[in-house]
Order: structure tokens, then sequence, then C-alpha cells
């Protein structure tokens, strides 16, 4: 029987949410008339698909509590959603998203059986520990069997490639819009002359970029190109972009707190270039078609490589200890984040400029065919 009512918790954090769209995407295609309702936390809640999903709720906010307020939350949660579900699907892994789930009462709860958590669901998912899936396929997997892709997520968001001659291959969708996902928030304008994206910030030490980095890089894409910089992110970043702006050389303009970051949209699709951390910023820019580059730490990028319109590469120093997914470094001292600190400013603008030439190229052959 085909849902009328769907249930979706959502991932948790920025990164995650926004490789979830293909599942979105099918989602919504397969079920076009369902009410689609997505619970999520509220660090998420901007990053909502608006044109995909028709309601969302922000669960309780619980940073520090105790065990048992925790608990009382996601019951509280729980009775606020009890609406008479056809279909629940969580994408976290987590024992507290399938508690939930069987709390609202759904009739059919998907997700993967790990973690003890099997017996709250009643459509388990294997999965393989062996088998490494990128996030974003493992989502589309949880979607049911009827509505599943026969393609990959690799084939969803294609990426040009001059060495394969697949310009002509086109994905199930040819872009990412927006205006549409994300319709009620202030937008950042673009400058009006040539610039490129700086986002610095990470929540993780293993995949946050020293700064006198990100500054010798600013220096130098300044003395060559002329283009100023933008830094974006949140909060937490202001102090970092005041740092990075006091630095002699550096063309640098402070962005970050001024908008949501469903606001950043216009900013990205007009850069140059986006440089960023492995960050939730990344996977925001690639959604919205810049060309991203990343300086890749302690993640997996066979998982969590961002995925979207824009063209993506990463700068990385496989290490012995790589990729070891932690959020902080437990590598002794002079080996402590060798994985970056190895990777100097000099070799990630020379990557960039290869990307940018090969960008180029292929814009030319695309709107002159041979």
């Amino acid at each position: 029987m085909t849902p009328e009512k769907i249930l979706i918790r959502a991932p948790n954090w920025i990164g995650d949410q926004i490789l979830a769209y293909p599942f979105y995407y099918y989602l919504r295609k397969g079920y076009p008339r369902a009410k689609i309702t997505v619970a999520c936390s509220s660090w998420v809640q901007d990053v909502m698909f608006r044109d995909l999903v028709d309601e969302v709720y922000v669960l309780p906010k619980v940073y520090r509590g105790t065990l048992s307020e925790k608990f009382q939350n996601l019951e509280k949660a729980a009775g606020q959603l009890k609406k008479g579900w056809d279909l629940a699907i969580t994408l976290p892994n987590s024992l507290s998203a399938a508690w939930l789930l069987k709390r609202t009462g759904a009739s059919r709860r998907r997700g993967y059986s790990m973690d003890a958590r099997g017996w709250l669901l009643n459509e388990k998912v294997h999965w393989d520990k062996k088998h490494v899936d990128h996030r974003s396929q493992a989502y589309v997997n949880l979607l049911p069997i009827e509505i599943q892709p026969r393609v990959s997520v690799q084939s969803f968001w294609p990426q040009p490639s001059k060495n394969d001659l697949d310009l002509g291959v086109e994905g199930e969708v040819s872009s990412f819009f927006p205006e549409h996902s994300w319709p009620d928030f202030e937008v950042a304008e673009p400058l009006a002359e040539p610039y490129w994206i700086l986002a610095p910030g990470s929540m993780a030490e293993s995949r946050r970029w020293p700064a006198e980095y990100f500054a010798s890089f600013a220096a130098r894409v300044s003395s060559e190109t002329g283009w100023p910089g933008i830094i974006v992110g949140g909060p937490k970043e202001v102090s970092l972009a005041q740092t990075l702006i006091g630095t002699q050389g550096t063309d640098l303009r402070d962005y970050t707190g001024r908008v949501p970051v469903p606001g950043l949209w216009k900013l990205f699709r007009n850069a140059k270039f986006s440089l960023c951390n492995d960050s939730g910023l990344a996977h925001v820019a690639a959604i919205c078609g810049s060309f991203t580059h990343i300086v890749w730490g302690g993640g997996d990028p066979k998982r969590t490589v961002p995925l979207g319109p824009g063209r993506v590469q990463m700068t990385v120093n496989p290490v012995d200890c790589w990729p070891c997914e932690h959020n902080q470094c437990f590598q002794p001292a002079g080996q402590n984040l060798k994985c970056l600190r190895s990777i100097q400013p000099e070799r990630v603008w020379d990557e960039i400029q290869v990307g940018l030439q090969l960008k180029k190229e292929l814009s030319h052959e695309q709107l002159n065919p041979s």
C-alpha cells in the first residue's frame, strides 16, 4: 500500500543533511502525494529541503542534560509526533532515533539494523561493516524497495571529466535550486568583481587546517590574482576571521555570522572557487554549484566527500594512520595532525589552479561541442 503519511528522522549534522538530498528527492518522486514530515535537530532545520517535504518538526534541545532528561525529551517528542504514520525512516543510526520511530506508533519503521536497535524496527536494512558505501548512497538504500533508483548517487551528481570524455552524461537532476529549497532566508549578495570563498571552520580538530596556512594561502591568491576572498562561517568563526583579515598581504572580507547557512547560496554559486575544511559548509558549497576544494583531514572521503553539481576536489596527505575518522588527533607530539600540517598552501593553490583551468576547458567544450 502506498504510504500517505511519512515521518523522516533527519541526520544530525549539516553535511549529512546535504548528503541526504538524493534520498529526499527520490522519496518525493516516489510518493508525490504523501505528506512528508521531517523530525530534526535545531542546527539542521535551516537546511531542510522545503520543496521536497511538507512539515518540519524541531526536536527539543538537550545539550548537556542527564540521561533521564534526554529520555524525557525524547518521549515528549514521540508524544507530539503520534499522528498515524504509514511509514517512518530513520537516517541516523542511533538507538534514540529508532526509539523515536517506535514510540510514535508508525506502522512501518525502516532503518539500519545496528547498535542493538533492530528490535525497534520492523523493516530492518542490513548494514555490512566490511562494505564501504558513500553516506549519500547509504541514505538512498534506506528507501523502500519499490522507489529505490536503479543507479548510484554518482550518476545523480555527475562530475564532468575531460579525461573520460563524459561531458554528455546527465544525472537524475541537472542542478539544485536553493531558491526553491531554502526560500525564506536573507541572501548575501555576491561581489560585482571576481572573488573566492574561504570557509576555515570545522567542528572537529582533526578536520581544521591551521589558520596560518589559510592566511598564507590568501596572501598568495591576492598577490597572484588580485581576487578578494570572502570568509564565511558561523559565530564561532568570527574571531578566526578577524585574525585572518589582520594578516598582512591578505585581501579578505568578513561575512561570518551575517546570514544563516542557506543565505550563502549566491555567494557560493558565483565564486571562482571555495576553499574549505572537511565541514558542513563544504557540502553546502558543492550542492550550490561552487567549484569546491577541500583540505582533507582525518575523515574518510570514500564515505563523506561532498557531492553536488559543483566540481569537488581534495588535497590529501595519506599518512600511516589515515583515515582515522576521529574528531581529535591522538598521535604524539611531532606527529599530531600530520595529515593536515604536511599540506602546504603552495600545493593547495597549485591544485586549485589546475582545477580552474580544467573547469574553463570543460565550459568551453560544452559551449562549443565538436
